[in-house]
């Protein structure tokens, strides 16, 4: 389980060092992870078991339909496997990092069974959006929710 927000630098070749806690399990095995663009304007990162049966499901949706095609095309067209380097690093491909604005400043944030990538800027957009809650109101399903 993937959890908690650290906040890392890429370095001049755009590689991220995954955090030593993480690395285990987020390869998986095969010494590979998936990065994909995300709609909202970050990155996915998953362990390639866990993003297979997404994939999957995505490529199951009808290809005529305007919007399937178009998060066909978000999700799986940018969809990279990269292997990990003996340093724990990854290389985030220049198209990705354009993408979702990665600059030195990133934040992982962990979803469970995979995690976000954000760049400063967006996730400090992100924390702001998550303070307002109370006057904007919970989402549903969250409403009997007790912290």
């Amino acid at each position: 389980m993937f959890q908690g927000a650290t906040e890392l630098n890429l370095d001049v070749k755009g590689r991220l060092a995954i955090p030593s806690r993480h690395r285990e399990a987020l390869v998986s095995g095969d010494g590979q992870i998936v990065m994909t663009a995300h709609p909202h304007g970050c990155l996915l990162v998953y362990p390639v078991s866990a993003w297979t049966p997404i994939r999957d499901q995505v490529l199951r949706a009808p290809s005529f339909d305007p919007h399937s095609a178009l998060l066909k095309r978000l999700l799986v067209g940018h969809a990279q496997e990269e292997p990990l380097d003996s340093a724990g690093r990854v290389l985030i491909k220049p198209g990705l990092r354009k993408y979702a604005g990665l600059e030195k400043q990133v934040w992982l944030v962990g979803q469970g069974s995979h995690f976000e990538l954000w760049s400063d800027e967006s996730w400090q957009r992100q924390q702001q959006a998550m303070q307002a809650l109370p006057e904007t109101g919970l989402p549903p399903g969250f409403e009997s929710l007790a912290l």
